[in-house]
């Protein structure tokens, strides 16, 4: 899998300026790709930021990705719009907020991709592993994560949310990207973007067991 992280401009800009020798099979962009889409204006055709991530994948013919708040009846929420060779397969908004002026959406979900199944992390859903978790069971290949800005907490997170539940994570902020993989360690970073790296996704089961009480049932006699 070939991955294009692209941390800095818009979707449009980044699609003007395409080239072939850019061909990756996702581009994960953090919330540089766009600004606020409003679903009314989207809909009435008064902007097309939702047709910029559509036309993108379908001219590489890969999965993007690509961070925006999106804007429904005044209702703000962060959001990562996703589409798949000319398609737009789906739009997850983030989960929690914290003390923000935007609000949380709800039904984390996965992709079914050309890819594998993708999971995706909205912005500060980072900071709730319970996600992660809920992703990784549901049989997510990969985890994405489109972000705003990152700080030395975030990079931490990323590594130790791929090492904690074993899968990749590709995470995307301002002029920041990296890729952790299932043993916590970074296998690719950068300031640059574009910025291109090949990756095999891994998944790491084990076995985990505990004891506990409660769950109490009388034991039967074996006849």
């Amino acid at each position: 899998m070939r991955v294009c992280f692209v941390s800095e401009g818009s979707v449009r800009a980044f699609s003007e300026g395409y080239k072939e020798e850019q061909k990756a099979d996702i581009f994960l962009f953090g919330f540089n790709g766009a600004t606020e889409v409003n679903y009314e204006r989207e809909l009435k055709g008064e902007t097309n930021y939702f047709e910029d991530v559509a036309f993108l994948s379908k001219k590489s013919k890969s999965v993007v990705v690509c961070g925006c708040v999106t804007n429904a009846h005044g209702h703000k929420r962060k959001s990562a719009v996703i589409a798949e060779q000319g398609k737009l397969i789906g739009v997850s908004d983030k989960t929690y907020s914290i003390d923000e002026d935007t609000g949380s959406g709800a039904f984390m979900r996965v992709y079914d991709t050309k890819l594998g199944r993708m999971g995706v992390v909205v912005a500060e859903d980072l900071y709730f592993f319970e996600v992660f978790k809920t992703l990784a069971l549901c049989g997510s290949d990969f985890i994405v994560c489109p972000f705003i800005k990152a700080e030395e907490i975030e990079r931490v997170l990323v590594r130790a949310a791929a090492y904690a539940y074993g899968v990749p994570v590709y995470f995307c902020a301002e002029g920041d990207c990296m890729l952790a993989d299932v043993s916590g360690n970074l296998a690719f970073a950068s300031p640059q973007s574009p910025a291109f790296v090949s990756f095999v996704p891994k998944k790491e089961y084990h076995l985990v067991e505990t004891r506990r009480r409660g769950f109490y049932k009388p034991k039967r006699d074996k006849r």
